[in-house]
């Protein structure tokens, strides 16, 4: 199984809209972002995104470039500070691809409780707009399969 941990795009401060859009720029760090998952045939894939705008923005601009066979859905536990247990949890039950698009520092905690079996690691260096690829193998074991960033695919 693979699971693609993406950080949303670049937001709109707070103070500026509350609702915190992705800027001009995020939005074009996401499209190469979802250019480069599309050349990856990556079939069939459910896509979950928090309820966050920046996030669902996100999710919908890399949707598009993989639909067909591409399933998006929010997911309520997904947000900056949501435990990590639960998800994990149903992780290890499945057989199927996910791609997960969210906030640090959840991805950050989940990352690290995969790969290390502790919260507070923080193996990888998130970035915005960009996807950390992790693959579990055979053992059950978590290691990062890729990792790719917009400013990478420059």
């Amino acid at each position: 199984m693979r699971l693609y941990l993406i950080q949303h795009g670049e937001a709109v401060p707070e103070d500026v809209n509350p609702s915190r859009p992705l800027t001009p720029k995020g939005s074009q760090d996401i499209k190469k972002i979802a250019s480069f998952l599309a050349q990856m045939n990556l079939g069939s894939i459910s896509i979950r995104h928090s309820g966050r705008l920046r996030a669902r923005q996100t999710a919908e601009i890399i949707a598009a470039s993989l639909e067909p066979g591409c399933r998006l859905q929010e997911a309520g536990n997904l947000s900056p500070h949501d435990p990590t247990r639960n998800l994990i949890e149903e992780i290890g039950n499945m057989r199927t691809d996910l791609m997960i698009v969210g906030h640090l520092p959840f991805l950050g905690r989940l990352a690290s409780t995969l790969l290390t079996g502790s919260e507070s690691k923080n193996p990888v260096a998130f970035r915005q707009g960009g996807v950390v690829c992790l693959q579990r193998n055979e053992d059950q074991t978590w290691q990062v399969a890729w990792m790719v960033t917009p400013a990478i695919l420059k």
